[in-house]
């Protein structure tokens, strides 16, 4: 649903996306207590980072060809909500499938709000 939500540009869709189906989210494989986490990227020495989310392992694959162990996980809306409410101090913007041709951004609090909207 996300792939088909990025091509139409249309932010309402990729909402919906979000809250009906599941959402490609990368993992580090060493995290905290040897317990995998979510992997957020900065630019260059900014203060706050980013979270990428991807339709597909394919869409990450693509961002990063040269890596061998791509790591992830499928995340519901309440996962990711529980991320994102967790973590939005820290995050900057969310990006959806950057490596294109269809990306998209969004702040952490618009996709919370999304994911929350009754």
């Amino acid at each position: 649903m996300l792939a088909e939500a990025l091509e139409t540009g249309d932010p309402v869709l990729v909402a919906l996306a979000l809250r009906n189906d599941r959402v490609i989210v990368p993992m580090l494989s060493e995290g905290v207590d040897d317990e995998a986490q979510v992997r957020v990227f900065r630019r260059g020495d900014a203060d706050k980072y980013m979270l990428l989310l991807f339709s597909s392992v394919d869409t990450y694959v693509a961002m990063l060809p040269e890596e061998t162990d791509h790591q992830v996980v499928a995340y519901r809306a309440e996962d990711l909500l529980g991320f994102l409410e967790t973590n939005r101090g820290v995050l900057e913007s969310v990006w959806f499938d950057v490596a294109g041709p269809h990306s998209m951004q969004a702040s952490p609090d618009d996709i919370v709000d999304a994911l929350t909207l009754v």
